[in-house]
This record gives structure tokens, sequence and C-alpha cells, in this order.
């Protein structure tokens, strides 16, 4: 049972990152920088940016020459952390399964773009009037999902203990 559970998880995982490297190359491909498709008005458009900081432009800023090896760093530390976790797993498809499977997938994409190019390509843009999230990818979507799943579990699902 936990072969096929594995097998599940990392399967998921790998869909992740299959779906991420094909958004962003197809944005790379089709839309300039900086510049934008409006899809809601008001609320949403897709924009080319490119990220040199962690998740959500955070550290994009810092001048410093360590911080694509740090965010490396982490990210290879993170992926093995979340690797053993899901071989861990003994049943496919719990809350927990997809979670870590989205993170993974997530924190490898992401690795990608940083290992082949020290930037993350960033293309989703949420908005209300001059108020905006920062600009976004289909990696940080399933790494902030995954991680909220796990959130989610832990405070609303009742674990019985054992009594000795």
């Amino acid at each position: 049972m936990k072969t096929s559970a594995r097998i599940t998880h990392f399967l998921l995982a790998l869909l992740v990152v299959l779906l991420d490297r094909w958004t962003k190359r197809m944005v790379a491909a089709h839309i300039a920088m900086y510049t934008h498709i409006q899809i809601i008005p008001g609320f949403f458009r897709i924009t080319h940016t490119e990220n040199t900081g962690a998740a959500f432009s955070l550290f994009a800023d810092s001048p410093s020459h360590w911080k694509t090896a740090l965010l490396i760093g982490f990210s290879l530390i993170a992926m093995i952390i979340v690797s053993v976790l899901l071989w861990r797993q003994a049943r496919a498809l719990t809350i927990t399964g997809i979670a870590l499977s989205l993170i993974l997938g997530g924190a490898v994409g992401n690795l990608w773009d940083r290992v082949a190019s020290g930037r993350v390509v960033d293309f989703l843009l949420f908005y209300v009037k001059s108020y905006q999230w920062p600009v976004f990818n289909l990696a940080d979507s399933a790494i902030v999902v995954g991680a909220s799943l796990l959130v989610i579990e832990i405070l609303f699902t009742h674990h019985t203990q054992s009594e000795t």
C-alpha cells in the first residue's frame, strides 16, 4: 500500500512541476517583460515579471550576493524534508499527502527557475484599485495551498491519543 501512496504523491508533485513549467514558458514566450493581459478588469491580470527574491517577492530588493545561494539551499533542505515526510505516508490522497505533494511540486518548480537563471518567472496579479497582491506563479500557489491544507488539518482534525 505504501508504494502506491508514494507513486500517487510523487506523481501529483510532478504534475505541479509540469504545469508550473508550462505556464511559465507560455508567459515568457508570449508576454513581453512587464506587460500584461487584462483578464478580469479591476481584479486580475497576467503580468510577466521575474523575481530574484523568495515567494511573493520577499527579499527581492536585497542586494546580498548570497541571496540566490541561500534561497537555493533553503529550497533543497525543504524539498528533502517534504520528500521524507511524503515517503512515510502510508495512504494516498490524504490531506497531509496532498498538501506535501503540492509543497514539493511548488518548491521544485521555483527551484528549477532559480538554478537555471537566478530568478523566478511570476505572472499572476490580483488587485483591487491601487491595492495589489505581489505577483506570483503556479508554484507559489501550490506551496501556499499545501501549507494552508496542513494548517487546516492541524487545527480541525481531532487526533485521539492512546492512553498508556
